[in-house]
């Protein structure tokens, strides 16, 4: 007589899909687990029960259905993504939620639009950081104001939007999320999407995408800071600075000044002797005992000495966009223009030299000279620097190319030259907006490195060159 199984308890679906894509898991399921635990397994349209299934549906059919439906799903999850890959690489957000600052437009989901209230506290963050603040700072000023954090604002909007950094309780603003809207560059107008992906369609863990292969696209939507803001903001960031507690707010070179020699940023120090004090910068690796030397420099002179080459320079640099901006109306094409650029016709002589190198080496070889080996290896290097010059020539010309169509620079950026050269006092956000870095060497010789040093080289050449030609006219013509 047959053994019946006992059945302590039955599961019915309508067809095994609905019970499991995952042919592995259904399967094991199917035919170990719920047997060994008296489990009566039917699904209906299938016309499967496990109390009658014969030995061919359970070790044929069964396994050959799972995997079809498998299969299927992971069809669909090609799909779905490809899909979701053609709308991020034509700028389309394709977020459930809108990112800080901004909203979804009512017309179209996939577009973005400016949130003026938000917006109005992401440029309040940006000015903040320019002018000295760290990102803790300005995280607690924003909690002191009782400005919702970006989880608590969706929400006040009836957006159910959780985040993986919530914790019990109302969320606050905190570093993190400060960082992570001055590192955005969906504030300059750019949709960047693509930086995970998910291992596989099975599972929903996700996994980091290298920067280069992050979708990114250009000028989708409004931006809500300047190009330059965010630019020197992005070199702040590298040196966090604080304010000072004494001072009640951050200094003017906090973040900007550094030793020359160790490459480790300058602090402040305040000297109080007989009721009078002095500022000083010291090297913050002699200050921590660590080697180096003090190489101190008093705030005073040194404010007196950056202010009065800050103005020098960008007074030179209005009188070389005057002349370059001459030369340009001269010139009727951009061909012209960046024929008379130095670099240019630098990496371009570089280049044909490895090129000629190239070519010696056929006859080289021919001769005997060097063997096949020799040859390819060699080859392969004259080559591959040929092409880095080639592709160093390719950004220069896209610099003149945008000097030349554009302007030399934007209406913002030349607007931070003209108040520098009419100011009397240099304050701090002039100074961040010209100025990368000050380095301080101890025998008090003080660098200071200017941003927007590639146009200037670009007019400083061309005008060169075309003042030598007018100076050559003129002689000619006497």
């Amino acid at each position: 007589m047959p053994l019946v199984p006992i059945i302590i308890c039955w599961s019915t679906v309508k067809d095994l899909s609905r019970f499991g894509r995952d042919y592995i898991e259904a399967g094991r399921y199917i035919q170990k687990t719920f047997p060994a635990l008296g489990v009566r397994f039917i699904a209906l349209t299938d016309h499967y029960d496990s109390f009658s299934a014969g030995t061919g549906e359970s070790s044929i059919v069964l396994p050959v259905k799972n995997f079809i439906n498998d299969s299927y799903c992971r069809d669909i999850s090609t799909k779905v993504k490809s899909g979701l890959e053609a709308k991020r690489r034509n700028g389309e957000c394709i977020s459930p939620f809108a990112v800080y600052g901004y909203k979804k437009d009512e017309n179209n989901k996939n577009r973005l639009v400016v949130d003026e209230y938000a917006a109005g506290i992401v440029k309040k963050i940006f000015e903040w950081k320019i002018s000295g603040m760290a990102v803790s700072a300005i995280a607690g000023r924003l909690n002191e104001a009782g400005i919702l954090s970006p989880k608590e604002y969706k929400n006040s909007l009836g957006q159910k939007y959780k985040s993986g950094f919530s914790g019990i309780g109302r969320s606050q603003w905190g570093s993190t999320s400060v960082k992570r809207i001055l590192t955005s560059e969906v504030y300059l107008g750019h949709m960047v999407q693509g930086k995970s992906q998910k291992v596989n369609y099975k599972i929903k863990k996700t996994v980091g995408k290298p920067e280069k292969e992050w979708d990114r696209v250009e000028n989708t939507h409004e931006p809500v800071v300047t190009e330059d803001d965010f630019r020197i903001v992005q070199g702040l960031l590298k040196t966090d600075s604080r304010k000072s507690p004494q001072m009640g707010q951050a200094g003017m070179f906090a973040g900007l000044l550094f030793c020359g020699d160790c490459g480790e940023q300058m602090v402040r120090r305040v000297v109080r002797y007989k009721g009078k004090q002095k500022v000083y910068y010291i090297c913050s690796t002699k200050n921590r005992g660590e080697g180096c030397s003090r190489h101190s420099m008093e705030e005073s002179v040194l404010k007196k000495l950056v202010e009065h080459t800050v103005k020098r320079h960008a007074n030179a640099f209005l009188e070389e966009k005057k002349l370059f901006d001459k030369a340009k109306e001269q010139e009727a094409d951009f061909a012209a223009v960046s024929g008379y650029d130095r670099e240019i016709r630098r990496l371009k002589q570089e280049q044909d030299k490895y090129y000629a190198l190239c070519a010696g080496l056929y006859e080289d070889l021919r001769t005997g000279v060097v063997t096949k080996e020799e040859f390819e290896r060699l080859h392969a290097g004259f080559k591959q620097k040929a092409g880095e010059l080639g592709k160093a020539q390719e950004k220069q010309e896209k610099l003149i190319q945008d000097m030349f169509c554009k302007g030399v620079l934007s209406a913002g950026r030349l607007k931070a030259f003209q108040d520098c050269a009419e100011l009397k006092e240099v304050d701090r956000h002039t100074l961040s907006s010209l100025v990368r870095r000050i380095d301080v060497y101890e025998d008090r010789r003080v660098e200071i490195e200017f941003y927007f040093m590639d146009q200037y080289g670009v007019m400083l050449g061309m005008n060169g060159k075309q003042q030598g030609q007018a100076g050559g006219h003129s002689k000619r013509g006497a």
